[in-house]
């Protein structure tokens, strides 16, 4: 499954993310939504990439630097057709290793707290992120969960 650089003017990877908006906001409080949306992805200090198998988006991620050495985990999302097949965790990976290759040495993300989140909760920690406080501007928020790993 090829990695590549998220295209955002390709109607796949725009529907994918809207999906993953729409989704998260449905059971996120206004107050708590931190996934960014297109034109946050666009920022300068994100990079975005989509997972594809044949002809089809599988999954989306981002990597924001947000200070010499620390690296986030933005706008991790899966298409439903690619759940429980190893599209997130070789997304994740490729995070991982684009935050090492930028000279992270660590990575931090935040996801929500409700149900909904708990499979991305689980998949982060499966790949060594553990709970931590918020970071960067976040404040403490019980609807959002602070996770983090060294690399």
């Amino acid at each position: 499954m090829p990695i590549l650089p998220a295209d955002f003017d390709h109607p796949q990877v725009r529907a994918l993310l809207r999906l993953h908006l729409e989704r998260a906001f449905a059971v996120t409080p206004v107050c708590s939504r931190h996934a960014l949306d297109l034109d946050g992805l666009r920022r300068p200090d994100i990079t975005a990439w989509a997972l594809w198998q044949a002809d089809q988006v599988q999954a989306l991620g981002a990597l924001r630097l947000l200070a010499p050495g620390h690296g986030e985990v933005k706008s991790m999302f899966t298409a439903d057709t690619a759940r429980r097949q190893g599209a997130a965790s070789t997304m994740l990976w490729h995070i991982i290793a684009e935050a090492r290759a930028a000279g992270c040495t660590r990575l931090s993300l935040e996801t929500g707290a409700m149900d909904y989140f708990a499979p991305a909760r689980a998949l982060y920690r499966r790949q060594g992120f553990t709970e931590c406080g918020p970071y960067a501007d976040y404040r403490p928020d019980p609807n959002s969960c602070f996770m983090q790993r060294a690399l």
